[in-house]
């Protein structure tokens, strides 16, 4: 059974930065490319990021880029997200996916709640 759990999110103010991680079991972890998408209060799910299954290619979209950095370790099976120069448009529910590409669709499990404010 394919199972994705987010953790790492928090309350912190604009600037700050977190460190948001995804623990992947029941599937081959280094085969998949992953994905991390948010989903804003009474909004839709974003695309944020993309990495390939070995670490390379990574991919972002403008509204994060130069801001986030997405990382994963293979040997334990964890995807990484890092968040720096947070704004308060980053506040969301932020979701890791199984699989490549740019779109949001795929199972959503816990996520991990990102807040910005002061």
């Amino acid at each position: 059974e394919v199972r994705l759990v987010e953790s790492g999110g928090g309350l912190v103010q604009p600037g700050g930065s977190l460190r948001l991680s995804c623990a992947a079991s029941g599937f081959a972890f280094s085969m998949f490319a992953m994905r991390w998408v948010r989903q804003a209060p009474g909004k839709g799910l974003e695309w944020v990021s993309t990495i390939a299954g070995d670490g390379d290619p990574t991919y972002y979209a403008d509204s994060v880029k130069g801001r986030f950095t997405t990382s994963r370790d293979n040997a334990k099976n964890t995807l990484y997200l890092e968040l720096k120069s947070l704004k308060t448009e980053d506040t969301a529910m932020y979701y890791c996916l199984r699989g490549g590409g740019t779109h949001t669709s795929g199972p959503l499990y816990q996520g991990a709640q990102v807040t910005v404010s002061s």
